[in-house]
């Protein structure tokens, strides 16, 4: 297993007059520095910061396909993303997020472990197993049972055995709730600087472990038995508990200063420190699916009158211009068969080439938006330079997201929803889910939007209760596209919502509920990893993750 952890502290001192990779390197050689000669208050903002990076990077990129929020664009490289859209998911597919992960862990697991006789590290404990609960949730949501309680020791155990599931999130909710008693404490040092989340507010903290809390029984709506009494019996205890009042992000100082030193983001889809855009600014761009949810079900093509696409699936978004369009994606103009000009969101449809329906010939798409670059932060400059410059500027040193507010509210309002008799006030949640979104991507007109949606079913607040919760779904995966969209991979998985069509090159009639292990387990842990084909993934197993089998 690769959970074998080198650790090299390139300063001592914190930010203010260091670079967030000054914090930590991961996998340097053991010869510069022995991790026992570091202490939580290096360990801890390095392995935030690395797990963001993973987060911000690979996983966003496997989610926001999944989740048909963003396509290849076709028309500069011909077939991209082809396994993705097929989906051929081998050991090898998306196996650096494993692995990557994994060796993080690893260092919150280092803070836990750390010798602290005096109770002086309490603090950084308490953060370490909230954040080790946070990314252990991704990897047992993504590949199902996994080493657990023998893992993240490094050398000391090479090959730990596999844990299940339902197991695995106990175990991560015990460490929430004890994380809690030791903020409660109030032993040991405020982390202050050293905490690159909060900057030292433990009552932040102890509200972002609830909110986890939640996140974590939430996936758990479908389960049944003795583990729905459990889920019962623990949604029970958060009666009262207050929750995130604001987006949880992670800073270390991100700057335009250096690739190394910028939001891992923003590199990898925007801008480098130097000006030059990456492969992913042309190479992804929205999809046709959430471009016509974003248009309204209006599709514009140049010369041509505009119409509704007549698929099912777009019919609840027929007439509502979502405000958040301009923001997330930039917007194209064309010019109907009547010669009236409309700015809107181009998307590509997944698996089409230029020519097929989904991507017209002759045409341009749209790209990423400035509100997924810079949040709500405006751009002054007008000019090309001076926009360039600012997006860099801005873009380069905006915080990472952990958990939006909207998603925040999302989950309360489907708390609400599903078990009234312990939570309230479900549609005023799923109203403030939308105007957090609204507010993060600094768009304007939430209210007139949420007047619009909530005429109409699966959209907005009315109908059934099954309606209410693809609404809920569907605003959810609006908000965290581009931000966090594996939470909507992992709500689609549970509930299949919103209802999201299959690229046209699919050669399955589902999307997959995990993904397999990856080659390292096979190499490193033969004797323990599950033998399973790829098939399993695509159908509902013993391999599917413990809370969608249902």
């Amino acid at each position: 297993m690769k959970n074998k952890l080198y650790i090299i502290a390139l300063s001592s001192l914190l930010l203010g007059a260091t670079s967030c990779n000054d914090y930590l390197d991961i996998n340097e050689s053991p010869d510069r520095i022995s991790v026992n000669d570091l202490t939580p208050n290096f360990v801890f903002p390095g392995a935030v910061t690395n797990s963001y990076y993973v987060q911000a990077r690979r996983l966003n990129l496997f989610a926001g396909l999944m989740m048909n929020s963003v396509a290849g664009n076709s028309y500069s490289y011909g077939t991209p993303f082809v396994d993705e859209y097929s989906p051929n998911i081998t050991s090898a597919f998306y196996a650096d997020v494993w692995d990557q992960l994994f060796r993080n862990v690893a260092n919150f697991q280092f803070v836990l472990d750390y010798s602290d006789p005096t109770g002086e590290y309490t603090q950084y404990k308490a953060m370490s197993k909230i954040m080790k609960a946070y990314y252990v949730q991704t990897l047992t949501d993504l590949w199902g049972d996994m080493p657990y309680s023998e893992a993240f020791k490094r050398e000391l155990n090479l090959t730990p055995k596999y844990d299940k599931g339902e197991d695995i999130y106990k175990a991560s909710i015990a460490d929430i709730e004890s994380a809690i008693q030791m903020i409660d404490s109030n032993k040991g040092a405020n982390p202050g600087s050293s905490d690159v989340v909060f900057k030292g507010s433990m009552s932040s903290w102890k509200a972002f472990a609830n909110t986890l809390k939640l996140r974590y029984l939430i996936r758990m709506s479908n389960v049944t038995g003795d583990l729905a009494t459990y889920r019962d019996q623990k949604l029970a205890t958060l009666q009262g508990a207050t929750f995130n009042t604001a987006d949880v992000t992670v800073n270390p100082g991100y700057s335009q200063s250096s690739d190394a030193q910028q939001n891992p983001w923003m590199n990898y889809y925007v801008y480098t420190s130097a000006g030059a855009q990456p492969q992913n600014w042309t190479l992804v761009v929205p999809s046709e699916h959430i471009a016509i949810a974003l248009n309204g079900n209006a599709v514009h093509r140049e010369g041509q009158a505009t119409v509704p696409d007549t698929r099912s699936v777009y019919q609840k978004f027929n007439g509502i211009v979502d405000g958040r369009r301009g923001r997330i994606f930039t917007l194209v103009s064309t010019k109907d068969n009547n010669n009236v000009t409309t700015a809107n969101v181009e998307g590509v449809r997944q698996g089409a080439t230029p020519g097929q329906p989904g991507a017209p010939s002759l045409r341009t798409v749209s790209r990423t938006g400035d509100g997924l670059i810079v949040g709500s932060q405006t751009i002054g400059a007008t000019d090309a330079a001076g926009r360039k410059a600012e997006l860099i500027q801005k873009g380069s040193s905006k915080a990472g997201v952990l958990m939006t507010k909207a998603e925040t509210e999302f989950l309360l309002a489907e708390a609400a929803l599903r078990y009234p008799a312990q939570f309230s006030a479900a549609q005023a949640h799923f109203e403030s889910g939308i105007t957090a979104s609204y507010a993060y991507l600094g768009a304007s007109g939430a209210t007139t939007y949420i007047a619009s949606v909530n005429a109409v079913p699966k959209l907005g607040w009315t109908g059934t209760d099954t309606n209410k919760l693809e609404a809920i779904m569907t605003q959810k995966w609006i908000a965290l596209t581009g931000i966090n969209p594996e939470q909507s991979y992992f709500d689609y998985t549970r509930t299949s919502y919103p209802e999201t069509p299959l690229p046209t090159i699919s050669l399955k009639a589902v999307k997959p509920n995990r993904l397999l292990y990856p080659n390292s387990e096979y190499q490193s842990n033969a004797n323990n990893v599950p033998s399973m084909a790829a098939d399993d993934v695509f159908a509902k197993n013993k391999f599917t993750p413990f809370w969608a089998r249902n």
